[in-house]
């Protein structure tokens, strides 16, 4: 059986079943961040690991620092998508020994730019050749308040769905220049809890079933309420991915209370209500509908 045959979701889910997580693991495998630390704690430890391919996830052609700039702010916004603060970054680069200098320079302009952005130190990391294409790793450290942790997991049936901003045509350059919504996060799980969150990186179209089974629930979208970037349609808006908006289910009985107190917040970045999270669907809705699947892409 190859890895094409069953879709990225299907080989992370069997590739860490049995993982050994250790005793202090509050959250493992499975949402934007592991979460270390124990319940008596006054903040817990946030943990991600985040690459950009050439070829996948950048283009040859494509300014070094705007990559440099893309490979932490993925990292950072999912520390945001918990509810968390980012910490310390070390960063694996590895290229082909054919690479200009200039290039790599470029990489870590980005590199530092993002990182005196959103208040990240850069404390190390690893430089290796690769035979062919450019990647860059970000491993990352955040920390969350416990009571303001946002997990993919705490959604109901009946919840609304919102997202921020507007989603398709990250193509057209959004990729590489998006902003983590890292205040806009953390507003929200200081003032109005969501009780799910994730970030949009592979498409509403794969994230979304995600966010549904890991609260147990299946989802239904409203396609005509989805906010598309100019050039886009909803069927972009389902699937282009790269998005790096926030995904968020919100109880009925606190949605008119947030979407009033978001436009005094934020008044020039949209949130819209897309949806509703409903009673589990009778077929798993861990398989993707849409959206990016890393084994499934041409």
């Amino acid at each position: 059986m190859k890895l094409s045959d069953i879709g990225e979701d299907a080989v992370v889910e069997a590739l860490t079943r049995e993982l050994p997580v250790g005793k202090d693991v509050i959250v493992g495998p499975g949402d934007d961040c592991a979460v270390l630390g124990k319940k008596s704690d006054a903040s817990w430890l946030l943990l991600k690991t985040d690459a950009v391919i050439e070829g996948v996830h950048f283009l040859a052609d494509d300014e070094p620092e705007r990559v440099g700039w893309k490979a932490l702010c993925r990292a950072i916004s999912d520390i945001a998508a918990m509810g968390g603060v980012p910490g310390h970054a070390v960063i694996t680069l590895g290229v082909p020994g054919s690479t200009e200098l200039e290039w790599a320079r470029g990489l870590y302009a980005g590199l530092r730019r993002a990182a005196k952005r959103f208040g990240v130190g850069i404390v190390g990391g690893e430089t290796c050749r690769s035979p062919a294409a450019k990647f860059v790793n970000v491993s990352l450290t955040g920390s969350v308040v416990p009571s303001r942790c946002v997990l993919r997991s705490g959604g109901k049936a009946g919840d609304f769905i919102y997202v921020t901003g507007r989603l398709g045509g990250s193509l057209r350059g959004k990729h590489l220049d998006f902003t983590p919504r890292l205040v806009e996060a953390r507003w929200l799980a200081e003032n109005h809890k969501p009780a799910a969150m994730m970030d949009l990186s592979d498409g509403l179209g794969a994230d979304l079933p995600r966010l549904a089974a890991a609260s147990g629930c299946g989802h239904e979208i409203w396609p005509m309420s989805l906010p598309c970037t100019p050039g886009s349609t909803p069927l972009n808006a389902m699937n282009d991915g790269e998005d790096f908006e926030l995904l968020l289910a919100i109880r009925p009985d606190r949605a008119e209370a947030l979407e009033r107190d978001w436009k005094r917040g934020f008044p020039e970045l949209e949130l819209t209500r897309i949806g509703q999270l409903t009673k589990p669907a009778r077929r798993s809705t861990r398989r993707s509908a849409g959206g990016f699947d890393h084994f499934r892409q041409d």
